[in-house]
């Protein structure tokens, strides 16, 4: 993304008089010279969300400041998201209240009269029991009849120890544990909310930095995929010379090397101070080179440009790298 089809042509053009250049100057103690072309930082704004692009509030080479708002993802599925999870966390949030406040005195008594018609029950089938009970003695009736009375009596008798069971909960109040649990899941609940709000914020584009608007891959409407640039930018900062150094020149160039960079319509040439070399070659592994091959070899630099007068100088100009014989030598 960083090199377009036209700064490679440059490049290679670039190499092929370098090269020339050092087979026509041999040993001689002529500067050095390495080309290639100013550059800035491009950062890349990502879409965080397959969402189409609801509005673009610049235009290619718009100038920005950090913070500025550039472009919005369409936010409905956001707020459905969000619209669902603070329902939740309202419901979550009512029913930990009233776990808190505990049993309501109508609950009470309802749970109370529960209990006293389950009693109730029981005592009825406990005298159907022993009535039946008399007339089996007497053989009045069969000992099955005796059987299904024993069996309600057994009924009503497990009803009032359940009726009982949930008075005693309702009268000894929420236990702690429950409490807990009740907090533990309003607590996730809110966490997902928070989460679904801090994503739909990031369908807002905003300049991380100060800069210009290089590009804008993106109609309004169209819907970029997850991950994919929404917007492109360039650093406002002083621009870079991006070099790539012949082989026979790289051990002349060292992080904090002086050079001169002379720039294509400028006429005095700015300071700069080599910032960083690659330790691999460009395109070509150096284990499939003959010796006579290796010359061909190219190793990418970056040289900042010292001058702070240098800041508005547009990138993608052709620059020439000189390091004095002095040095070199």
């Amino acid at each position: 993304m960083l090199a377009s089809s036209h700064f490679r042509s440059i490049i290679v053009v670039a190499i092929a008089v370098v090269s020339a250049a050092l087979a026509g100057c041999g040993a001689s103690n002529e500067a050095l010279h390495i080309v290639g072309t100013l550059e800035r930082h491009r950062i890349a704004l990502a879409a965080y969300a397959a969402e189409p692009v609801q509005t673009l509030n610049v235009r290619e080479g718009d100038r920005v400041r950090a913070g500025q708002l550039l472009a919005t993802l369409d936010p409905a599925a956001s707020t459905a998201r969000r619209a669902a999870i603070a329902a939740q966390v309202a419901q979550m949030q009512a029913q930990l209240s009233e776990l808190v406040r505990g049993p309501r005195i109508e609950s009470l008594l309802e749970a109370r009269q529960r209990l006293a018609r389950a009693q109730a029950t029981l005592a009825n089938a406990e005298a159907e029991r022993k009535r039946v009970m008399g007339l089996i003695a007497r053989k009045l009736v069969s000992q099955s009849l005796a059987d299904e009375r024993t069996a309600a009596r057994d009924q009503a008798r497990a009803g009032v120890g359940e009726t009982s069971a949930q008075l005693q909960a309702l009268t000894n109040g929420t236990r702690i544990e429950q409490l807990d649990q009740a907090r533990a899941q309003l607590a996730a609940m809110q966490a997902q909310l928070q989460q679904i709000e801090i994503d739909r914020a990031r369908l807002d584009i905003h300049a991380p930095v100060g800069g210009v608007v290089e590009a804008l891959p993106y109609r309004v409407g169209e819907r970029p995929a997850l991950g994919a640039a929404v917007v492109l930018m360039l650093a406002d900062e002083t621009p870079f010379a991006r070099v790539y150094v012949p082989e026979a020149l790289r051990i002349a160039l060292a992080p904090g090397t002086p050079v001169q960079v002379h720039i294509d319509g400028v006429t005095a040439p700015e300071p700069g101070r080599v910032r960083y070399v690659a330790h691999e070659a460009s395109f070509t592994p150096y284990f499939a080179l003959t010796q006579k091959d290796r010359g061909n070899l190219v190793f990418l630099a970056e040289v900042d440009l010292t001058n702070p007068g240098a800041r508005n100088l547009p990138v993608g100009v052709p620059v020439e790298i000189r390091i004095a014989d002095d040095h070199h030598k």
